[in-house]
Formats: structure tokens, C-alpha cells, sequence
């Protein structure tokens, strides 16, 4: 990956209210990850083969806390994309935390190269936790949502 990419993806996690972004590019893959404890960040460079070389770009501490598990059932993003809670900026969220869903409700909008994808409800409870922010990048598989 060229240095310049990866300079502007370090100075875009570290503006940006993200705390973790892994990029794949060809053979290589690119994990930038900001640290709770300092303002610094740490990217590590893995090979996609059996063996795995790590690049600490920036000295930033290996032992970080894991975040807990939500306990309930986790919505996760199918696809790459942008979040919105919303239909239009202003509109009413589709879910809140509180708010009662059930199979095929709709909890989100994911834009992905312009089309906008509404993500719905594979579960009935209650909204329990959010865990994006409006407008934020998300990643497939990522965690949305927890209903209980």
C-alpha cells in the first residue's frame, strides 16, 4: 500500500469518531487502531498467507482492553457502507434504545455506492444497545445493534 494512502487513512481514524478500520488491499491488509488509553494510533500490516508479519507504525501500547460483549442478540451490517438512523437528515430514527422491533422492521440505512439499503430486523425484542453513530463508515459483519 502506498505511504501516502496509508498517512490518509491514520489522519481519518484519528479525526473521525472511529475506533477501528481494516482495509484490504491486493495480498495486503491494512488494520488501524485507536487506542483508548493514548491519542496515538497502531497500524499493523498482516499478510493474507499462513505467516503474519506485523509493522507498528506508531508506538502505541499491544495490550488493550478488549470491550466487553453486549449480552443479546447482535444486529451486524451486511455490507460496506455508510450508517444512518434515518431516512432523511431531521426524520425520526427507525429504532431507539427502548423501542420494541420485530422481524422485518426496519432499524437502519446503509448507503453503499449511492444506493441506500434499509436493514431490517432479523429478531423481535427491544433495542438495547446502538453501536454506530449516525453517518459513520461501517464494515461487513460489524455490530449495529443489540436487541434483548
Amino acid at each position: 500500500m502506498d505511504l501516502r494512502k496509508l498517512k490518509t487513512l491514520i489522519d481519518l481514524v484519528a479525526e473521525s469518531d472511529i475506533a477501528e478500520l481494516e482495509v484490504t488491499e491486493g495480498e495486503g491488509k491494512v488494520r488501524i487502531v485507536k487506542s483508548s488509553a493514548m491519542p496515538q494510533n497502531q497500524v499493523v500490516m498482516m499478510p493474507q498467507q499462513a505467516h503474519q508479519a506485523a509493522a507498528p507504525v506508531a508506538a502505541a501500547p499491544v495490550a488493550a482492553a478488549a470491550p466487553a460483549v453486549p449480552e443479546g442478540h447482535i444486529v451486524k451490517s451486511p455490507m460496506v457502507g455508510t450508517f444512518y438512523r434515518s431516512s432523511a437528515p431531521g426524520a425520526a430514527p427507525f429504532a431507539d434504545i427502548g423501542k420494541s422491533v420485530g422481524k422485518g422492521d426496519t432499524l437502519c440505512i446503509i448507503e453503499a455506492m449511492k444506493l441506500l439499503n434499509e436493514i431490517e430486523s432479523d429478531f423481535e425484542g427491544t433495542i438495547k444497545q446502538i453501536l454506530v453513530e449516525n453517518g459513520q463508515p461501517v464494515e461487513y459483519g460489524q455490530p449495529l445493534f443489540v436487541i434483548g
